[in-house]
């Protein structure tokens, strides 16, 4: 796989998931998986006791969510440019007949039914949403000249029929500025669908973004863009068929659509901590919250509307401080600050609350509830992490210590849909303490495969975990079984009895969870354990858009990611780059194993001097069109020792996607056409 789309694959629309029939009889809610189980008696009582405690009489998130309703779509169904299918309701029909579901979390369950809208909603006169055509909602607001829309969704396509949908049921008229919440895909990706890049240069469309967009909207996930790439299919159970045994729903929506994703550049960047301007003739009022949900996202206010837009920052779940594809972790504190401001500058007067995910919030009394909520649990989450912390409780022990305060898990605003508490604890530790726990036994640990053989042996061999995970098994202790079962895994990787029996553990461990990407882990690993890594054809997610808003710095310092320093010991030179037709110069090294850049500079003895169009360049970092090939038939120019080319290309690794994350899965699937889509590369667009 190329640099080029290994960076594309973070910016990109999450795909390729799992399609289970639309069909939803009672004989279709069988196990996907020919070794799957049903819920134990131990899992069915923790159903029981959610039934029994949490307020599933209150129905105001159902009145919401349901209020303004206008009109749905007729087709399930999306279909993208290419011929797929970029997004499915079909397969989530299952969601319809809970009375029929003992598999999900009650509580999942029912926010994944509220996940299910589908169509056009009137929230007061003059602004529109269009929920569930994608993992986020787009809003359209009436401005003098046109519609004003705020997050065009992931792909064109589903922003196209967004806009057809608002177009039939609402009033056809001209997107005429678009606003970008902040620097995720699902939030910028489908703005093609709706604008055209010639309108936008000819000053007819206005883009609006927070400070920093365009710099984290590319680089925040590239040079570990292959690490965190693997890691969501767990988080977000790509490989899982949508099942009341598999994929229930994200918590932020059903899933991500599977389309063309794009970007055009901001017009306009608010710098300013807040900045005051009219949007097509309506003033607005820009909140910058860098560093919350993402690190570029603004909240805004519209003053005539009374209406707070809060971006991602608030939604009806708490979100990740520590996402599980793998991030910096964001601060808990700053983000509760900033909720604050907006609460005590804008949430005294404001009517109408409205997200990027869910549904409005009506009524200053209900918008003050919360936004005084999710202020406390991030300031909570940070406060009382840090509290016992102090007192000596590490980053190993956090997660069983740390619980949400019992006056916010008595209701339904700030439950853990999206971030985990367990997980968002000790990602608190982590960005204070980092990930030693202090005790020395841990500096430098074995390996997993090393230390568990001696584990296995002094435990009396395979059979002797084997019978005693089964016993933990049928008393319900599902993680003292992970324990065991896991250190014999690792030692005894062609061992699938026991991989079996880890994946029984692990399926029920996902089936108890809340947390959609706590359940999606458990049964991702489960289902690879059972079957190894689905093999697929991964398609080409280059997108030129996000290519040419990658800068050649951030190339480079990819392509120093992607060299084997075992193999570029023996050499050592120096490139100059330049490109001219945007003025940028580089000086490359190779020296100690390591390929260094640095921008503005070029090298008196550079062993190769080379010069190209950043246009031409594009295409080598697409790869379309190898440097070799460019320096062959003219395009690039060069002086110097075309050789440290060809010795710096033989460094080069091309990342596997689908590497082994459970030992003794990787290899031909052992279970076949579980899954109708090919998977291919997975970027992380979002959390």
């Amino acid at each position: 796989m190329n640099a080029a789309n290994r960076v594309i694959l973070i910016t990109a629309a999450v795909a390729f998931i799992a399609a289970c029939s639309s069909e939803t009889s009672e004989s279709d809610f069988g196990h996907f998986h020919p070794k799957g189980k049903p819920p134990s008696e131990h899992t069915l009582k923790i159903f029981e006791e959610a039934r029994n405690t949490l307020p599933f009489s209150d129905q105001k998130d159902f009145e919401e969510w349901e209020r303004g309703y206008i009109a749905g779509r007729e087709e399930l169904k999306i279909m993208a440019d290419a011929g797929n299918v970029a997004w499915d309701m079909e397969r989530y029909q299952f969601l319809n007949e809970p009375e029929k579901i003992n598999s999900v979390h009650p509580s999942l369950l029912r926010m994944s039914q509220l996940n299910m809208n589908y169509g056009v909603y009137e929230v007061i006169p003059g602004i529109y949403q269009v929920r569930g055509f994608d993992l986020a909602q787009i809003t359209f607001i009436r401005g003098k000249t046109g519609w004003i829309v705020f997050d065009p969704l992931t792909s064109l396509e589903t922003a196209r029929a967004a806009k057809e949908l608002m177009d039939e049921h609402v009033e056809e008229l001209p997107v005429v500025v678009v606003v970008y919440s902040h620097s995720h895909g699902d939030h910028f990706g489908g703005v093609h669908g709706l604008v055209n890049v010639q309108d936008v240069r000819a000053g007819k469309v206005e883009v609006i973004a927070p400070r920093d967009f365009m710099d984290y909207a590319v680089a925040e996930n590239v040079l570990a863009g292959n690490a965190m790439s693997r890691r969501l299919f767990f988080q977000y159970g790509v490989l899982l068929p949508a099942s009341p045994y598999g994929h229930a729903g994200q918590g932020l929506g059903q899933n991500i659509s599977q389309g063309n994703l794009g970007l055009i550049a901001p017009t306009r960047i608010v710098e300013d901590a807040v900045e005051t301007f009219k949007v097509d003739g309506i003033e607005m009022i820009f909140q910058n919250t860098p560093d919350t949900e993402a690190p570029s996202e603004m909240n805004t206010y519209i003053p005539s509307m009374k209406t707070l837009w809060m971006a991602e920052n608030v939604v009806a779940s708490v979100h990740n401080i520590y996402t599980l594809r793998g991030a910096m972790v964001r601060d808990a504190l700053g983000w509760s600050k900033y909720i604050n401001r907006a609460l005590f500058a804008f949430g005294k007067e404001a009517e109408i609350m409205i997200a990027s995910h869910h549904w409005p919030r009506w009524g200053n009394e209900r918008i003050q509830e919360v936004l005084k909520a999710n202020r406390d649990i991030y300031a909570h989450q940070h406060n009382q992490v840090l509290h016992y912390a102090n007192q000596g409780v590490t980053i190993n022990e956090i997660h069983n210590v740390y619980r949400a305060p019992k006056s916010l898990q008595e209701g339904w605003i700030t439950r853990f849909y999206h971030g985990s508490q367990e997980n968002n604890a000790r990602g608190v530790v982590n960005k204070y303490l980092g990930h030693w726990d202090a005790n020395p036994a841990t500096l430098i640990p074995l390996s997993p495969r090393d230390s568990a053989p001696l584990y296995v042996e002094m435990m009396g061999g395979s059979d002797k975990i084997m019978a005693k995970g089964r016993e933990l098994y049928d008393e319900g202790k599902y993680r003292h079984a992970v324990e065991i079962l896991d250190r014999l895994v690792f030692a005894e990787p062609d061992n699938q009895p026991a991989k079996d029996l880890l994946a029984d553990v692990y399926e029920q461990l996902g089936y108890q969870q809340e947390n959609p990407g706590l359940r999606n882990a458990f049964l991702a690993g489960a289902f690879e354990l059972r079957s190894g890594i689905p093999e697929g054809s991964p398609p080409d997610p280059s997108s030129p858009d996000m290519i040419q808003a990658m800068t050649t710095g951030l190339f480079l310092d990819f392509l120093g990611i992607r060299m084997d320093s075992t193999k570029a010991e023996d050499f050592e030179f120096t490139i100059n780059l330049s490109t001219p037709d945007n003025g940028e110069k580089y000086v490359i090294e190779l020296s100690n194993a390591t390929l260094t850049n640095i921008e503005g500079y070029q090298a008196k003895d550079a062993d190769l001097s080379i010069t190209i169009n950043r246009t031409d360049l594009e295409q080598t970092m697409m790869g379309v069109k190898p440097l070799m090939d460019q320096l062959d038939d003219g395009t690039a120019t060069y002086k110097g020792d075309l050789g440290v080319i060809k010795q710096l290309a033989t460094t080069m690794v091309d990342f596997d996607l689908f590497f082994e994350v459970l030992p003794g899965t990787k290899g031909p699937s052992v279970v076949e056409d579980l899954n109708d889509f090919e998977v291919g590369d997975i970027p992380n667009v979002h959390e």
